[in-house]
């Protein structure tokens, strides 16, 4: 189980990331471009993912994963999750590829030679 603090240490670390207070919500984006968002309870992350992709994940562990609430969202690259749910290497692994879909490719490959 991870909480929103674990997320938050994550995306503190990686280049370009920022966190902002927007409308009652924690979110993380490199410029203007949202990678990561939580809930106003911060119980739910909604994270940048590729929508081809998007319901293959959900189907692999609809308990874990959904759609986000409001029907206009779907026409973004974003999946929500229970933060709960999740392992530690389960949410780097998510946080870390969402942020990879809003920086340089050079910035994500000079942070996957670091790591």
């Amino acid at each position: 189980m991870v909480s929103a603090e674990d997320v938050r240490r994550l995306a503190h670390t990686l280049p370009r990331s920022e966190e902002h207070f927007i409308r009652g919500h924690v979110k993380f984006r490199v410029r203007q471009l949202v990678y990561v968002a939580f809930s106003k309870d911060e119980e739910a992350m909604g994270f940048a993912f590729p929508k081809e992709e998007r319901d293959g994940l959900i189907a692999s562990d609809p308990k874990k994963f959904f759609l986000p609430p409001t029907a206009s969202d779907l026409r973004y690259n974003w999946v929500c999750t229970w933060l709960e749910a999740l392992d530690g290497d389960e949410m780097r692994e998510l946080v870390v590829d969402a942020w990879r879909m809003c920086v340089p490719k050079g910035v994500a490959a000079d942070y996957d030679a670091a790591h």
